[in-house]
């Protein structure tokens, strides 16, 4: 049968469930504490006035949205001026992770891939969890697979518990299993169609599908990884305080969502994660928030409506930043430091600003990590130009030992600890 590089691809893309192509080892010993990506994002960006401080450097006032964290702002870093270079308007946040629309991803070797997916293919076969995703409603689309598929979002925290601390019966053990082995049979198939498509390709073509043919084997090899996780019971995890709670208002249920990801990344289920806050959200329990979180950015500079949506995005923050406070918390037991400080912490936007739906300037915060901090800091360059934020995503890859000198709209890399 003649298969096609393109046919090739959707079908992998089509078979698979567990897309691990590049599943290796992080590179830390294995007396050291592992690496952890969490990412907190929302839609429609934040108020410029209430996010970006006055100064640059370390010794810098937090404005309102941000005061939450200023128990933080000697370990974060503030990224004035960076964005994906595109025209602003409501569409364009999807890039958010990744730089790049949906429309465009033919033009990349792996499509619209996300950031967090990146480092989740890399850490994959260490964990039970490649990655997760949070949110109490869909909407805001940030992770992308690298068939450029989004990745859906819990969005009901007892679903997000059962998916992570639930063990399976043993009917269900029974079926995940023969899943598996027959996903690994259509890999054999797969594989050996490459090897007659190699026999008749040109030089050039060879090479290409010995690298195609290397990231079947290594496929195969994260299915014998998956097999290995089905019978081990997942960590146990108390949350019933939250759920008790949890329909009363959204901050208990990002509580438990919060909650339920530092536990997670405690007991190593997983190393990477993402939470989203959605744009048509309802925050009305929220003190001193009466209107839509989508309506307040569109306030017409009115300081009442202001006022909301400056309630709402601290709200976020301030749920950000009690998680931080949970990771930082609990204490390495291999190493030196906090989970915090073996945490990368990315808090942003694909949107600059919603009131005028722009994609310049986005809010972008990072903290943990390891990273020496520098506060807020402009990313402009001497030109004037703001920086892509793919330059950041492409110095975060190194964090994780993923030695690869770009990611998708790169220009070159930001290096938190020399910014």
């Amino acid at each position: 049968m003649k298969l096609d590089r393109r046919s090739f691809l959707k079908g992998i893309g089509g078979a698979l469930a567990l897309p691990m192509l590049e599943s290796f080892a992080v590179g830390n010993a294995a007396s050291q504490s592992p690496t952890r990506f969490l990412v907190v994002g929302n839609p429609l960006g934040m108020h410029p006035e209430h996010f970006f401080p006055t100064e640059f450097g370390k010794d810098i006032t937090l404005p309102k949205t941000l005061q939450s964290l200023d128990w933080l702002k000697r370990r974060m870093s503030i990224l004035s001026r960076t964005d994906h270079r595109m025209v602003s308007g409501h569409g364009r946040e999807v890039s958010f992770l990744n730089g790049i629309l949906p429309q465009n991803s033919g033009a990349f070797p792996e499509k619209n891939i996300s950031i967090d997916q990146i480092v989740a293919r890399h850490t994959g076969n260490q964990v039970r969890f490649p990655s997760i995703h949070a949110a109490l409603e869909r909407g805001i689309r940030m992770s992308w697979n690298a068939n450029g598929v989004e990745l859906k979002p819990y969005t009901d925290p007892q679903k997000l518990f059962d998916h992570l601390f639930l063990n399976l019966t043993a009917k269900e053990r029974k079926v995940r299993r023969e899943l598996i082995e027959r996903n690994g049979s259509i890999l054999d198939a797969v594989g050996g169609q490459l090897s007659g498509l190699k026999r008749n390709g040109s030089a050039a073509d060879r090479d290409r599908l010995d690298q195609y043919e290397t990231s079947v084997r290594e496929l195969e090899g994260a299915f014998s990884d998956r097999k290995n996780w089905i019978d081990r019971d997942k960590p146990t995890y108390d949350i019933s305080d939250h759920f008790n709670a949890y329909e009363v208002t959204v901050e208990n249920r990002y509580n438990a969502i919060f909650d339920m990801v530092a536990y997670a990344f405690q007991t190593d289920l997983t190393r990477v994660a993402t939470i989203a806050f959605p744009n048509q959200l309802s925050y009305t329990d929220v003190d001193g928030v009466t209107r839509g979180y989508h309506a307040c950015t569109h306030n017409g500079k009115k300081p009442e409506v202001i006022a909301e949506l400056v309630a709402i995005e601290s709200f976020q923050i301030a749920q950000l930043s009690r998680c931080l406070q949970k990771l930082d918390s609990i204490k390495e037991p291999n190493a030196e430091g906090s989970m915090l400080d073996n945490t990368v912490v990315l808090f942003g936007s694909g949107m600059g600003y919603g009131g005028t739906h722009s994609n310049r300037n986005l809010p972008i915060l990072v903290a943990g990590g390891g990273f020496k901090h520098h506060g807020h800091i402009d990313t402009r360059n001497n030109a004037g130009n703001n920086m892509p934020l793919c330059n950041l995503y492409a110095s975060i890859q190194h964090r994780f030992g993923i030695e690869r000198d770009s990611f998708n709209t790169s220009t070159g890399t930001f290096d938190l600890n020399h910014a």
